[in-house]
């Protein structure tokens, strides 16, 4: 499995701006997807997640009312729509594929993208 995010970019501070995730291969709709990010020096962390059909979602507390997570089996493609950016949301964000159907937290992920770089500054 191969993970490839794109989206990444310059946003204004309460901007917006959608990240995408595709994957290669057939099991991306068997499996729950994340999204995590890693300022520079600091440990990666945990944004949000999505269960294998899409219904259920999870999110970290600093993101809950700002960003939406949603996939789309049909093209592989995981999405994270992130509204009203702020400056602590500059990092480097990446996708995973769970180990599992459905997230959570003390699972894990198997595969990782290589990232895309968010940074929020006017």
């Amino acid at each position: 499995v191969q993970l490839v995010e794109s989206g990444g970019g310059l946003v204004e501070p309460g901007g917006s701006t959608r990240l995408s995730c595709t994957a290669s291969g057939r099991t991306f709709s068997n499996y729950a997807m994340g999204w995590f990010r890693q300022v520079s020096g600091k440990e990666r962390e945990f944004v949000a997640a999505i269960g294998w059909s899409g219904v259920n979602t999870y999110y970290e507390d600093f993101v809950k009312g700002r960003f939406t997570i949603s996939r789309d089996n049909a093209k592989n493609t995981a999405y994270l729509q992130m509204n009203s950016l702020l400056s602590e949301d500059t990092a480097v964000y990446y996708c995973a594929k769970d180990l599992s159907a459905f997230y959570t937290s003390d699972g894990g992920m198997d595969y990782w993208g290589k990232g895309t770089l968010v940074t929020v500054s006017s």
